[in-house]
C-alpha cells in the first residue's frame, strides 16, 4: 500500500517521485480567489426566469467552462436541492472512511478502470515519472441499485449516506444537462440517455504536504466526460485556468461546482468549453473532495449535435465511441488538449 500517500505523508523533503517539474509544479506564487468567478442560484428557474437562467450558465460554460451551483437548498421545498445536512454527512463519512487503517481499504485495490473499485494514487500510477499527492476512492455510483452493495463496507454508514447523496446529486446533474440542452438550442433531453447513462465517484483525500510548492494533489487537466459535480469539504484547493492564468475557486461546502467536461466540448461543437484544473495541496490542513462524473455509455457515439452544424459551423470533431475517447485521455496521462486535438474533424 505504498500508493497511499496518507501512510507516509508527514515525510520531508517530500519524495523526490511526487516533486513535479519546474514548469508544472505550483510554485511559491499565490494565486488569488476568483471575486468574480460565476455563480448560478438555480432556484431563479423555479422562479419563472428558466431562460435567464440558461443564459447565465451558458455565458459562464464559454467563459469558464465551471460555475457554481449556490443557493441549492433555498428550493429544497420543492425536492431540486440537495440538503446541507446530507453534503455534510456525506464529506463526514469518507473522511472516516479515508482515516480507516491501510488494512482495512487494502482489499479495495483494483486493477484498471473497467475494475473501478479501488483505492489508489492514480490510474497511471504504474507508468508515471511523477506521482500525485492524493489518495483515491473511485467507483460507479448510477445506476445505484447494480452497484451499491459493491462499495466499502466500513464505515457503517458509508453505502446508506453516499448512496442517497449520489441520487440527489443524479437528479441535480439532469437538471443542469437539461437547462444545457434548452440553451443550446437543443431538445430538453438531448443529453439524457446514454449520454448521461453513468455516474462515477471520485472520493479524494490530499493529506497536508511538508513542501506545497513542489507537489500537485491532481495536476492541470480537463475531465474527459461530459459533466463533473463536485462537492468540496471547505478547504481550498480547486484552482480554474483561464486565460493562461490560475483562479482559486471558493470552497464553499455547500456550494456545488459544477464542471464542463471535454465530451460536452465536442457535443456542444465548442459553443462550451472543458475547464482546465488543478488541485494544489497546503501544509496546514488535509482536504476531501468528491467528484461525481456523468459519463456517456462507453459504446455511445459522441458528436458535435447536428442542430449546431451547418455551412456556417462545420463539424470541429468528428465521431467516436465514448470508450476510445476515454482511452486516448489515459494514454496521454490526462492530456485532455491533446486528446481533443486527436479528435479534431
Amino acid at each position: 500500500m505504498e500508493k497511499l500517500v496518507s501512510n507516509w505523508y508527514n515525510v520531508q523533503p517530500v519524495p523526490e517521485d511526487y516533486v513535479f517539474p519546474p514548469q508544472i509544479r505550483p510554485g511559491s506564487v499565490r494565486v488569488p480567489i476568483g471575486e468574480s468567478f460565476p455563480v448560478i442560484d438555480l432556484s431563479e428557474a423555479e422562479k419563472g426566469d428558466r431562460t435567464l437562467t440558461m443564459q447565465k450558465i451558458l455565458k459562464a460554460a464559454h467563459e469558464f467552462g465551471f460555475f457554481q451551483v449556490h443557493d441549492i437548498t433555498s428550493i429544497l421545498v420543492i425536492n431540486h436541492g440537495i440538503p446541507n445536512n446530507l453534503i455534510n454527512e456525506t464529506m463526514s463519512v469518507l473522511k472516516e472512511f479515508f482515516q480507516l487503517p491501510a488494512e482495512a481499504k487494502q482489499h479495495l485495490e483494483g486493477s484498471g478502470m473497467k475494475d473501478f473499485r479501488f483505492i489508489r494514487n492514480s490510474v497511471t500510477y504504474a507508468a508515471e515519472n511523477v506521482h500525485i499527492w492524493r489518495d483515491c476512492l473511485k467507483h460507479p455510483c448510477h445506476p445505484l441499485e447494480r452497484w451499491q452493495h459493491m462499495w466499502p463496507q466500513a464505515p457503517a454508514r458509508y453505502q446508506e449516506c453516499v448512496g442517497a447523496c449520489s441520487v440527489e446529486v443524479k437528479k441535480l446533474g439532469s437538471r443542469i444537462l437539461s437547462l444545457i440542452s434548452e440553451g443550446l438550442g437543443l431538445d430538453g433531453e438531448y443529453l439524457e440517455g446514454e449520454y448521461s447513462q453513468t455516474m462515477t465517484l471520485s472520493a479524494n483525500f490530499y493529506p497536508t504536504c511538508p513542501e506545497p510548492d513542489l507537489t500537485l494533489g491532481v495536476p492541470k487537466h480537463a475531465d474527459p466526460n461530459i459533466i463533473t459535480l463536485l462537492l468540496q469539504d471547505g478547504v481550498y484547493g480547486l484552482q480554474v485556468l483561464k486565460d493562461d492564468t490560475w483562479i482559486g475557486v471558493d470552497a464553499n461546502p455547500h456550494a456545488i461546482v459544477v464542471n464542463i467536461a471535454s465530451q460536452m466540448q465536442v457535443i456542444s461543437n465548442s459553443n462550451l468549453k472543458s475547464a482546465e484544473h488543478r488541485a494544489v495541496t497546503n501544509s496546514s490542513e488535509a482536504r476531501i473532495s468528491a467528484a461525481f462524473f456523468i459519463c456517456a455509455s462507453e459504446e455511445s457515439i459522441v458528436e458535435p449535435a447536428k442542430a449546431l452544424i451547418d455551412e456556417l459551423h462545420p463539424p470541429i470533431y468528428k465521431s467516436f465511441k465514448s470508450k476510445d475517447f476515454l482511452s486516448k485521455f489515459q494514454a496521454t496521462f490526462g492530456d485532455s488538449q491533446a486528446t481533443l486535438e486527436f479528435f479534431k474533424a
